[in-house]
């Protein structure tokens, strides 16, 4: 058995190196990128929009335009509570005594 496929393999690459016509073909076919499971055309769920075409529905947002309005309104969120908890604080003047 093991001759058997000896002797195949021999004959395979004889004829794979034999025919320069061949050859080639199987190396161009071999320099083809397969992107496999990464392909885009297949999407699952409602289609995203962007935020200015429905501003009132977060689900249906692009995921960047979510993370921009999220981080804002987090950035609001803390400078507003930094400006209202430091609000009462009066700075004094170096050259004015406190009264």
């Amino acid at each position: 058995m093991a001759t058997w496929t000896v002797a195949a393999r021999r004959a395979a690459n004889l004829s794979r190196f034999s025919s320069p016509k061949l050859a080639s073909h199987h190396q161009a076919a071999s320099l083809i990128h397969r992107r496999g499971l990464a392909g885009g055309g297949d999407h699952h769920g409602p289609p995203k929009v962007n935020i200015w075409e429905d501003p009132m529905n977060p689900a249906k947002w692009k995921e960047e335009h979510f993370v921009i309005v999220s981080l804002t309104g987090w950035g609001l969120v803390i400078f507003g509570g930094y400006k209202f908890f430091t609000r009462g604080k009066k700075e004094e003047k170096v050259g004015e005594p406190a009264k």
